[in-house]
């Protein structure tokens, strides 16, 4: 069956105004049944490409149109062609692989400094942004990698990905993932429970990064065994953490102390990513975050990465951004 658009299509598909300079580029689909998944259910990835472009993209039996400005409309058939490529292979595409090969392609950089992934047994992760994929790019080459930027921009589920990644592949023998739990004082005692009870709450984004990119049924073998292991940051005190791949999340409610205490804990065969908002610290007035220390600190030491994620590259979806912007206005 030919695609289509059908009377349902997004009201925001406004008709593109004319533009004698406009360039228009057929790109023709062998599969149709491709097709269909390519362009989205009533064409909402079109409608992404149209709004993220400034460009009309409209689907005709097995061709996709594009009209607007020559750069833009090449983009968008590159685009295209690559996504169409992934789903014959039997690839999922979603609105988040659209949205990221465009940024890439939008950020100028050569070809060769394309869009970088991260792959384990139950999931490809593909970076959505160029400070996605240069992050992915520092964790593969540094020991030490800090992330610093605004939620949402995928500090910590890309650090995840890519120890289960690495565990995967042996080239670690364990996963230790930690937080300062509840405040940066890592006050435990008043909970109710058992300690894994106390701290669970506050390590629930790492559980749930870990059981998206590995089998549910590998993650609860390997934390009962040691494999994996989350733990507040109170517990690293005294260990050397050989041959394994450490991630320290929420990094800026550290104090001076913690943050030394834990990067000195890094040993033989291990890597280190820390994660952190710098515009999100609950330290008490007057105390300084070991994250911004650390960064200062340790600049343009060997082995060592930081990597500073701005508002653009916030992934969550659009209306995060805005809302994240709104609140640094205010300051």
């Amino acid at each position: 069956m030919a695609a289509f658009r059908g009377s349902s299509a997004p009201a925001s598909r406004r008709p593109q105004k004319p533009d004698a300079d406009a360039a228009r580029i057929v790109v023709p689909f062998e599969d149709n049944r491709v097709l269909t998944q390519l362009l989205g259910e009533f064409d909402s990835h079109l409608a992404l490409i149209e709004d993220r472009l400034g460009i009309g993209a409209h689907a005709h039996g097995n061709v996709i149109i594009l009209t607007g400005p020559a750069p833009a409309c090449m983009i968008a058939r590159d685009v295209l062609e690559k996504l169409y490529s992934r789903i014959s292979k039997g690839d999922a595409v979603g609105a988040g692989d659209f949205d990221g090969l465009i940024r890439h392609a939008r950020s100028g950089g050569p070809e060769s400094d394309g869009q970088a992934q991260v792959a384990t047994r139950r999931r490809v992760v593909k970076a959505r942004t160029p400070m996605q994929s240069t992050y992915m790019r520092a964790i593969d080459k540094y020991d030490l990698v800090f992330g610093v930027g605004p939620a949402g921009t995928g500090k910590t589920y890309i650090a995840v990905a890519f120890a289960a990644q690495c565990l995967e592949r042996g080239m670690v023998e364990r996963i230790i993932l930690s937080r300062p739990a509840v405040e940066a004082g890592e006050r435990l005692g008043f909970l109710p429970g058992d300690m894994r009870d106390k701290v669970d709450p506050y390590l629930r984004p790492l559980y749930d990064a870990l059981y998206d990119v590995l089998p549910p049924e590998k993650v609860e073998r390997d934390l009962e065994t040691g494999v994996i292991e989350i733990a507040p940051l109170a517990f690293m005190r005294g260990r050397t953490l050989s041959n394994a791949f450490v991630i320290l999340d929420e990094a800026q409610n550290t104090s001076s102390m913690q943050m030394k205490m834990f990067l000195t804990r890094l040993g033989e065969g291990s890597k280190m990513v820390v994660t952190g908002d710098p515009t999100q610290i609950d330290l008490p007035p007057g105390m300084t975050s070991g994250l911004e220390e650390a960064v200062r600190l340790l600049d343009g030491v060997d082995d060592i990465k930081a990597v500073r994620f701005e508002n653009a590259d916030i992934v969550r979806r659009d209306l995060v951004a805005k809302i994240v912007t709104a609140y640094d206005k205010a300051k």
